[in-house]
């Protein structure tokens, strides 16, 4: 498998791996709702899974839409520089 297929596999898996665990986290949003809970609970409950959602799908993200950094052969390669994840609103909805 040459460079550009695995690159382009890789992508693939990892976009993959969002659709998936965005599928999950929304179950759990509904079955958040489908229990007789207080509202404090519900609120705790969901910020957890907002958090934990965040955390699991960024880094995967940040992945794609990395800029592809190259350089020649046999000089040293230069690391990406990234910016931090944006904060998330709590507030908002899933």
């Amino acid at each position: 498998m040459g460079r550009e297929e695995q690159r382009a596999t890789m992508r693939q898996v990892r976009e993959g791996l969002i659709a998936e665990l965005e599928e999950l986290y929304r179950g759990a949003f509904d079955r958040i709702s489908d229990h007789d809970l207080g509202e404090g609970a519900i609120a705790r409950l969901t910020q957890l899974l907002l958090r934990s959602r965040e955390a699991a799908i960024t880094p995967l993200q940040q992945e794609i839409e990395a800029p592809l950094i190259t350089s020649p052969a046999g000089s040293p390669a230069s690391s990406p520089t990234r910016s931090p994840a944006p904060e998330s609103d709590p507030q908002a909805a899933p």
